[in-house]
C-alpha cells in the first residue's frame, strides 16, 4: 500500500446503485472515497480510480457547533422568544426594494395587503394570539431591564409551559409575562428587584407576586434565593464606584452570611447596604439618597442594614 493512502482520513466505502460494493479493477480490493482530496482511491494497492468529483457541502469551513451555526445559510435558528419560533416570513414595514428604492403607489398598496394577510396567517387561533402578545411583553421588559438573550429564552418557555398547562384563565397576559421575567432573571443569576420588574410592568406589584409565586409553584419551577451580591456589580457601576469598592461590599456580604444576619433580609437592601458602607470604608463619596436612588430602596432600609453588616464584621473579627 502507497504512502498516499495512509494519509487519507475522511474516506467512505463505495457501492453502485444495486448497493453492491465497488471493486479496484487492478487488485478486486474495496475502493473508497476521499473527500479531502476529491478522489476514488483503491485502499488496498492505492490506484486512483476517479479524481476531482464534485465536492456538493459548503465552501466554507467551521470548527465547532457554534461556527457551524453563524456560517450556516439556511436561516437564523428556531427561538422560542417568537411564537411561530421564527419560522414564518416576515414582511419589512419599509418601502423599499432590495436597492433601496422608494415603490411606486401601487407597490405600496400591494405589499401592505400582504402584510395584513400574512399577519391573519402568523396567529391562526386565540392561542398564538395570546403567545405572540405575551412574547412582545417579554420581549419589550427584558429590554428596558437590560437582560441577556438567554433569560429572554427561559422566561418564554416558562410562559410556553404556563399556557399548556392551562395556567392563565383568570389572570391578566401581562402579569403572568411580567412573572415569567422576573422568575428567568432569578434563574438565571442575573435577578432583578421586584420594584425593578413593576417599573417596566403594567400591572401592579402585588399582582406581579402574587401571579409569581403561582407560576413557580405550579410549574415546580427551582428558583433560589436571590444572592446580595449579584447586585452589587450592578449598583456599583451605576454609582461609578471603584473595583475596591466592589470587593469590598462583597467581602462585608460574606461576613454577613457568616453570622446569619442575611437571614430574612432583603437582599437588594442588603447589597445597596453593603455597597454604601464600603464606599465610605474606602474613602469615596457617595450619599444615601444616591444610593437609595439606584437601589430604589428606602435610605431607612439602608442605614438599618448598614448598621447590621458592620456589627457582623465586628463580631466576626472578634471571633
Amino acid at each position: 500500500m502507497s504512502e498516499k493512502t495512509h494519509t487519507r482520513t475522511q474516506t467512505s466505502e463505495q457501492t453502485t446503485s444495486n448497493g453492491e460494493t465497488l471493486r479496484c479493477p487492478e487488485c478486486d480490493g474495496n475502493v473508497v472515497s476521499d473527500e479531502g482530496h476529491g478522489e476514488t482511491v483503491c485502499a488496498d494497492c492505492g490506484l486512483v480510480v476517479s479524481e476531482d468529483s464534485v465536492d456538493r457541502g459548503p465552501e466554507w469551513r467551521a470548527f465547532n457547533a457554534s461556527e457551524k451555526d453563524q456560517k450556516s445559510r439556511v436561516g437564523a435558528p428556531t427561538t422560542n422568544t417568537m411564537h411561530d419560533k421564527g419560522l414564518s416570513t416576515n414582511i419589512d414595514w419599509r418601502n423599499k426594494d432590495a436597492y433601496g428604492n422608494s415603490l411606486g403607489s401601487r407597490q405600496r398598496q400591494k405589499m401592505q395587503r400582504l402584510r395584513k394577510w400574512n399577519e391573519r396567517f402568523r396567529t391562526r387561533d386565540s392561542k398564538e394570539r395570546n403567545l405572540k402578545q405575551a412574547l412582545g411583553e417579554i420581549d419589550r421588559m427584558a429590554s428596558a431591564l437590560g437582560l441577556p438573550t438567554n433569560v429572554r429564552e427561559t422566561a418564554s418557555v416558562i410562559y410556553r409551559r404556563a399556557l399548556d398547562e392551562n395556567l392563565l384563565p383568570g389572570r391578566s397576559i401581562e402579569g403572568v409575562s411580567t412573572a415569567c421575567v422576573y422568575a428567568a432573571a432569578r434563574m438565571a443569576g442575573v435577578p432583578r428587584s421586584l420594584d425593578e420588574i413593576t417599573d417596566v410592568s403594567r400591572v401592579e406589584k402585588s399582582e406581579v407576586a402574587r401571579t409569581y409565586r403561582y407560576v413557580v409553584r405550579e410549574l415546580k419551577l427551582e428558583v433560589r434565593p436571590a444572592d446580595p451580591e449579584s447586585y452589587v456589580p450592578r449598583f456599583a457601576s451605576s454609582l461609578e464606584l471603584s473595583e475596591e469598592t466592589e470587593r469590598r461590599a462583597r467581602q462585608l456580604l460574606k461576613n454577613a452570611k457568616e453570622q446569619g444576619v442575611h437571614s430574612g433580609k432583603s437582599p437588594v437592601g442588603l447589597a445597596a447596604a453593603a455597597v454604601y458602607a464600603a464606599a465610605l470604608l474606602t474613602n469615596e463619596k457617595t450619599t444615601q439618597a444616591a444610593v437609595s436612588e439606584v437601589a430604589d430602596i428606602s435610605e431607612v432600609t439602608i442605614r438599618n442594614r448598614y448598621h447590621e453588616l458592620l456589627e457582623a464584621e465586628e463580631g466576626l473579627g472578634v471571633a
